[in-house]
């Protein structure tokens, strides 16, 4: 029998609904390999920033039999530097080594607990000097989606907690899985942690043409050379107003998505087959397998053949 991974989900007063639901929605879509339950300090109702007030069937005596514990982002302004005491009394049940993964505001609560001392997170980026001025020794980054510095993983205001739990799907069964999921969903399967928290979309024109049908064009074509100039052309654009119109899109340059495209296809290829590594490489576009080795290194910090080694092993 497979193991059943549980997910405990701590609603904490002043709960933002949405949050509250990822874990639930994500973990519940994966082929019955998670289990999630959700808890309150005392296992009475606890207030949403919402008009409504959240019920609960359990307690904090649950977070004892978590494998990842999930703290959902609160309002913020019933945040402070020192937690009420059932909140401590409560975090003080997670058993050591527990994976512990906060969205938004929910890693004041880490913080606050002492769980975020001397590590790498994050938090919404209209919060960050507030965070900053209330834990000074925590490496703050507000420019990113999600921190994962395990066993705690921080992420950023709402959305990003649905890719933050897919990150950890994909870690945990790979990224077939995680697709899996995300298709269920219907949320994008892959934005890398490292992707800027805030990109600035303009309204387009009623007449005004994307770069979506260029993208999903490229995607089919990986494996093959693509410039910048290629991209332009099936998108019907200047070189210029091309680059200008994906960043806008995007958040990044054209070239950058490209490499992250490779990279998250290559990682599916060695989830999913024993292909060598030179041949992963140009199935998805890089020179070589050396290119391929320094552009999956950059990404995640391992080797080809440590990422399938680690798959393999969990399959």
């Amino acid at each position: 029998m497979r193991h059943v991974e549980r997910v405990v989900v701590l609603a904490l007063d002043g709960v933002y609904p949405f949050e509250l639901g990822i874990p639930s929605r994500i973990f519940g879509a994966a082929d019955g390999r998670y289990e999630v339950v959700t808890c309150t300090v005392d296992g009475k109702p606890v207030r949403s920033n919402a008009d409504f007030s959240v019920m609960v069937e359990r307690g904090p005596e649950v977070l004892r039999t978590a494998d990842t514990v999930v703290i959902p982002p609160v309002t913020p302004a019933s945040v402070t530097a020192e937690l009420p005491a059932e909140v401590t009394a409560a975090l003080a049940q997670i058993r050591p080594g527990t994976r512990i993964v906060s969205i938004c505001t929910g890693a004041f609560v880490l913080a606050a607990a002492g769980l975020l001392e001397g590590r790498r997170a994050t938090t919404h980026w209209q919060l960050a000097d507030h965070f900053r001025r209330m834990f000074p020794h925590v490496a703050l980054d507000p420019d990113v989606l999600f921190v994962d510095d395990d066993p705690i993983l921080t992420s950023a205001g709402a959305a990003s907690g649905v890719d933050a739990c897919l990150h950890i799907v994909r870690k945990d069964h790979g990224s077939a899985l995680a697709n899996s999921v995300a298709r269920r969903c219907v949320v994008p399967p892959w934005r890398d942690g490292g992707q800027a928290q805030y990109i600035e979309h303009p309204v387009p024109g009623p007449t005004t043409t994307g770069t979506a049908a260029t993208r999903q064009w490229a995607l089919e074509r990986l494996g093959e050379p693509l410039a910048l100039a290629d991209l332009a052309g099936h998108a019907r654009m200047s070189l210029r107003t091309f680059a200008r119109r994906f960043g806008d899109e995007v958040g990044m340059s054209p070239g950058r998505w490209l490499i992250q495209q490779r990279v998250a296809r290559a990682r599916q290829l060695l989830e999913s087959s024993d292909l060598p590594v030179d041949q992963i490489a140009g199935e998805v576009g890089f020179a070589t397998g050396a290119s391929l080795r320094q552009h999956l290194h950059a990404a995640i910090g391992v080797s080809p053949q440590a990422y399938r080694r680690t798959f393999q092993t969990a399959r």
